[in-house]
């Protein structure tokens, strides 16, 4: 017997039909009251697919895009554009759509009509708990802090894109605490990791793992692993012979922390297809990046994927809607052109349920100089030697050998760690960069100074001896003045006094004086008369070097960098406490 014709079916099911589908309600009727009603194919194939589905009583106001709501005016013929439906019954729902049973506007009568999940903003989802904060009392979070801690709480899948130096691992780990997740995986670049150990442990006494290589543990809650590794534990392939297939996923994280995560923004690379199905397997994820969200749409498709936002179920109505997306062909084949950007506030409105976004200059509580130390691993072996060298003559030499003269033979282990740090300032710089922004970058030695403006030359300028008054000044007005040029770069002694860097809000240290007044006088070059924004001062160290102890003596002994006021001389107490540290 051959395939029963859809209409024929449908139309049988019609006649008896008895449920509270309003729409086969209508038709239903029709057919009643019409002499040789003749159902079409698409409302034949939605009786068959639907006729079993129960609605669902909504009585709710959904709000919706205004592009949507002009879209209605025109068709319905309407006084002016929807901005909201009344929504008395959810009938059915397809992958992409609702088809519901409501009212456009109080003088209408109810309605059947589908709306597509991507023109309906999303309701912000609040917490329905307060948060108690005094176990984290030593190290509280502030205002702005809580309300990402909130947001974070109150949603599965969200992303957190505030402004760099607002602090999004604080509020992401405490988070993290509050949700009593059991097992948390955080994805970070390499030179972050220790960082995020170092801020859990602010918090938490749980057992943090550091992932390296091919190893894996267990019995931690926090496994912390950056993405270049991501492929030594898991695989897409479904092949039980693969060393790496699904470590991770048999761990059972429910929760999952992304850190700069527009590595992630192309779809097409191997890391964000591994990441992507890692991510799909865990209930909860948190999304961390301080990229404007404004820069390029279509480096947040996926990420808005991720988090399950409606836009980005139409690939093509995305990228046309946000991203000025067109078809050009090339030979035989056709390509889409996703680099523009469209309909920006749109997309705001249309995904602020699901991503927080302030700058630095959005937000109150912020003291006028933030401070942040980026903990970092030195990966040297050179380093290692020459600490042991000089150990060894400082040790046959203590009788003899002045505080001074023994600051001075540690030059060269400065140095190495000044070139050394190099490629991890540039990685900050960049990030400053993307933002539209000017940054300041101090360092103490002439080869590192030269590394960083040989790889941004034509977006930098330096200060340092080398240079004449007239010279110096002219980089100063080019960095103040020229919008191109947005990173100087200066020695510490030459640039770090007497001049205003205001345009800049950023500054990084790329390696440490032992003189602790020339750190708040460089610091200051931007935090001056005419700056209006809070300034952010970073601090790259190296764990487990003389750096990290110079830093935490400097972090100890602030009370010496108020009574050395930059005159060039030693702290005869730094020095000695700094010497006796190191051996």
């Amino acid at each position: 017997m051959g395939k029963e014709i859809p209409e024929i079916e449908a139309r049988e099911i019609l006649t008896g039909y008895t449920g509270y589908n309003n729409q086969i309600l209508e038709w239903q009727k029709r057919s009643e009251s019409t002499k040789n009603y003749s159902l079409t194919r698409p409302q034949s194939d939605y009786i068959l697919k639907y006729h079993d589905v129960k609605p669902k009583v909504a009585k709710k106001y959904i709000q919706i895009a205004k592009h949507f709501g002009s879209k209605l005016q025109e068709e319905r013929l309407l006084m002016k554009p929807v901005d909201q439906i009344w929504v008395e019954k959810l009938l059915c729902e397809t992958d992409k759509a609702y088809h519901i049973w409501g009212n456009l506007t109080n003088e209408m009568k109810p309605v059947t009509m589908w709306i597509p999940k991507a023109s309906i903003i999303q309701e912000e989802k609040t917490l329905d708990r307060e948060v108690d904060y005094s176990p984290y009392s030593k190290r509280p979070p502030m205002s702005h802090q809580k309300e990402a801690i909130e947001k974070l709480l109150a949603n599965d899948r969200f992303i957190l894109a505030d402004d760099m130096g607002l602090g999004k691992t604080t509020s992401t780990v405490i988070a993290s605490i509050e949700s009593k997740a059991k097992k948390v995986l955080i994805v970070c670049p390499a030179s972050l990791k220790i960082n995020w150990k170092r801020e859990i442990e602010n918090y938490s006494e749980d057992h943090v793992l550091i992932v390296e290589g091919k190893k894996w543990g267990s019995t931690f809650k926090y496994y912390i692993i950056n993405y270049d590794i991501l492929k030594n534990f898991h695989t897409t392939e479904n092949s039980e012979d693969s060393e790496a297939y699904q470590i991770i996923l048999n761990e059972g994280f429910d929760l999952a922390i992304v850190d700069e995560a527009h590595y992630i923004s192309n779809s097409q690379a191997q890391r964000t297809k591994l990441l992507n199905d890692i991510l799909a397997k865990i209930p909860k994820v948190w999304l961390l990046t301080g990229t404007p969200m404004t820069s390029r749409p279509i480096n947040y498709y996926n990420l808005l994927r991720i988090v399950n936002s409606p836009l980005t179920l139409n690939w093509k109505s995305y990228v046309m809607r946000y991203c000025k997306g067109y078809q050009f062909r090339v030979g035989g084949r056709k390509i889409w052109n996703t680099s523009g950007a469209s309909n920006l506030d749109e997309l705001r409105e249309q995904t602020k349920a699901v991503v927080l976004r302030r700058l630095k200059t959005d937000v109150l509580d912020l003291p006028e100089k933030i401070i942040s130390p980026i903990w970092l691993e030195l990966k040297n072996s050179f380093y290692d030697d020459e600490l042991t060298e000089f150990l060894r003559i400082s040790e046959e030499n203590k009788e003899k050998e002045s505080i001074t003269v023994t600051l001075n033979r540690l030059m060269k282990l400065r140095q190495l760690i000044a070139i050394e740090k190099v490629e991890h300032t540039c990685e900050l710089i960049d990030k400053v960069l993307e933002q539209g922004k000017k940054v300041i970058v101090f360092t103490n030695f002439t080869m590192s100074l030269d590394m960083i403006h040989e790889k941004y030359k034509k977006k930098s300028v330096i200060l340092d001896g080398r240079m004449s008054k007239i010279a110096r000044q002219e980089s100063v007005d080019r960095f103040q003045n020229e919008d191109k040029i947005k990173i100087f770069i200066g020695n510490i002694k030459a640039a770090g006094v007497g001049i205003t860097l205001t345009e800049a809000d950023t500054v990084i240290m790329n390696d440490l004086s032992f003189v602790p007044a020339d750190h708040s006088q460089a610091e200051d070059r931007a935090y001056r008369y005419g700056q209006k924004n809070s300034v952010l001062v970073y601090y790259p160290v190296f764990e487990n070097t003389i750096e990290m102890t110079v830093y935490n003596i400097l972090q100890k002994k602030k009370d010496i960098i108020d009574q050395v006021m930059g005159d060039g001389e030693y702290s005869e107490s730094f020095a000695s406490e700094l010497v006796k540290s190191i051996k």
